[in-house]
């Protein structure tokens, strides 16, 4: 298997597998996916992976950083490919629609926690609500 997601599986040091590369490349095919969007995904290339692999997966390949876990409230967990770079989410409440928003001041201001309380940040998670472009009434 060479693909750039079992590259990604090799540096991460997870053994590559075809269910790995399958659910790598669901993710990004899908991003914002619950976990039956990405398991319906992996099935139709491979019918025979467990709703448990497709989960332990996730589950493996969130710990390595190779894909990004987000729940706003309310809402399912979701993944995504894009990581490590601090971005932010949109979610509609009409629909659930899920966008990304790119930190808008500065390369990470988010982070710079001015405050003290010892924590040193790598990551903020920001959250916008509101309605998305089709279900605006401002259509």
């Amino acid at each position: 298997m060479t693909s750039k997601y079992a590259e990604q599986l090799r540096e991460a040091e997870l053994r590559v597998t075809r269910p790995r590369v399958a659910v790598l490349e669901a993710v990004q095919a899908n991003p914002h996916a619950d976990t039956e969007t990405i398991l319906g995904e992996v099935r139709s290339v491979l019918p025979g992976v467990s709703r448990q692999s497709v989960y332990g997966i996730l589950h493996a390949a969130t710990a390595a950083g190779l894909v990004r876990r987000i729940q706003p409230s309310g809402l399912v967990a979701r993944y995504e490919s894009r990581v490590g770079d601090n971005h932010h989410h949109a979610v509609c409440r009409s629909c659930g629609a899920i966008a990304d928003i790119d930190c808008s001041i500065g390369e990470t201001p988010c982070l710079n926690l001015s405050l003290g309380y010892g924590f040193l940040v790598d990551e903020a998670e920001v959250i916008f609500w509101g309605l998305c472009p089709d279900c605006s009434p401002h259509n």
